[in-house]
């Protein structure tokens, strides 16, 4: 990815990433900068806020005096932090917090890379909440990132630039997420996700009491947690297919890759959620691939990004269950199958969704930011001379 030790990155995000962020973690820790997070309100660094108590307490008493909001506070705070570091781009983590840090780059003139994920793009009340401000950020904008190609031209149809908008799914570590032998694996399936209503647990367990019933040996086992962990629990009772699943919870990397090496295949039934709300690229989906399992999913989001049709896994209609069954049944029933499928998703992973791959696009996409920036402040000082 080159030598970009003495460039100085800025990531805003509104919160410290979540376990499952393990993208944006990625992105802080190995892309090739100098790199300083910003998080939470008031915007803070580490656990320190930028500005002192003593600082915004005055901006405090300014807002009850003039009736302004607390993003003139914000813009300050990251005005401050982007000097301080000497920033040359920022990095803001969702296009929500662009939202926060775009008038303070504008001030400065640093260019602002704005990394879109799912619900940033798709939730409705994130839309409405965004009408007027999304149209100026993407102006202000020097580059906007999106994770699957569904993605990207929902961003267009927003109003983004198509120039602007680039395409760039996450990545895995392929040398952590390796050695499944589907072909050898008793027929255990593993989901990989938070609970949630886009990622639609219920519904994969629902199309697995279906397979329960036609491979009696059949096991599904979940890991990840969520509002809809104890409605899950309770729907597995009611299908009595409790002796069959195995809820784990939150687990480290760890957990997950040594799970995903004893499965026959990896399942998540992705929908669109009633808020709007999408998947961008799922991260377990491309895990699952990279391990050497097939994954049976549907077509939702950046998932036909991922999972070729027939090569290296199966894709249904958002809320088929019967048709997740009957390919899980396949799956279940059919060792070499899923062995030859789980084959060719490691190489389809590790040819275009390797964590490098995506990392190196990324910086790319930074790199010429920063040198877009560079000539225009060197025009701009040869007309002036």
């Amino acid at each position: 990815m080159g030598t970009g030790t003495e460039t100085r990155i800025c990531v805003v995000v509104e919160n410290p990433p979540a376990p499952s962020e393990t993208f944006i973690r990625a992105h802080i820790d190995h892309l090739p900068a100098q790199v300083v997070m910003i998080h939470g309100w008031p915007p803070t660094i580490g656990d320190k806020p930028i500005l002192s108590f003593a600082e915004r307490l005055v901006h405090k008493v300014g807002r009850v005096v003039a009736g302004v909001g607390l993003q003139r506070e914000t813009t300050v705070a990251y005005i401050t932090a982007f000097k301080r570091y000497r920033a040359q781009a920022v990095l803001a983590e969702y296009g929500t917090s662009g939202v926060l840090a775009f008038d303070a780059c504008k001030h400065l003139k640093i260019p602002l890379i704005v990394h879109f994920h799912g619900f940033d793009a798709s939730e409705r009340a994130t839309l409405r909440e965004n009408a007027q401000t999304y149209p100026a950020l993407f102006e202000a904008a020097a580059a906007i990132v999106a994770v699957s190609r569904a993605m990207q031209r929902q961003l267009v149809l927003l109003g983004a630039s198509p120039e602007k908008v680039h395409y760039n799914p996450y990545g895995v570590d392929c040398e952590k997420f390796k050695g499944a032998e589907p072909a050898k694996a008793a027929p255990i399936f593993l989901a990989v996700g938070r609970f949630v209503e886009k990622k639609a647990p219920h519904l994969t367990l629902t199309a697995f009491a279906a397979v329960q019933r036609a491979v009696p040996d059949a096991r599904l086992r979940m890991i990840g947690d969520g509002p809809l962990l104890g409605q899950c629990r309770s729907l597995v009772r009611e299908l009595g297919i409790n002796e069959f699943v195995t809820f784990f919870g939150t687990q480290q990397p760890s957990f997950v890759q040594h799970e995903m090496q004893k499965a026959r295949c990896f399942v998540q039934h992705s929908v669109v959620a009633s808020s709007g709300d999408s998947e961008g690229t799922p991260v377990g989906i491309l895990e699952a691939g990279a391990s050497g399992l097939p994954v049976v999913s549907t077509r939702h989001g950046g998932i036909p990004d991922v999972v070729i049709e027939g090569e290296t896994g199966f894709l249904v209609a958002e809320n088929d269950v019967d048709g997740m069954a009957q390919r899980m049944v396949q799956m279940a029933t059919s060792p070499d199958l899923a062995g030859i499928l789980g084959h060719r998703a490691r190489k389809h992973i590790q040819d275009n969704f390797s964590s490098e791959r995506s990392l190196g696009r990324l910086w790319s996409i930074i790199e010429s930011a920063i040198a877009s920036r560079k000539t225009r402040l060197s025009r701009s000082a040869a007309r002036l001379s």
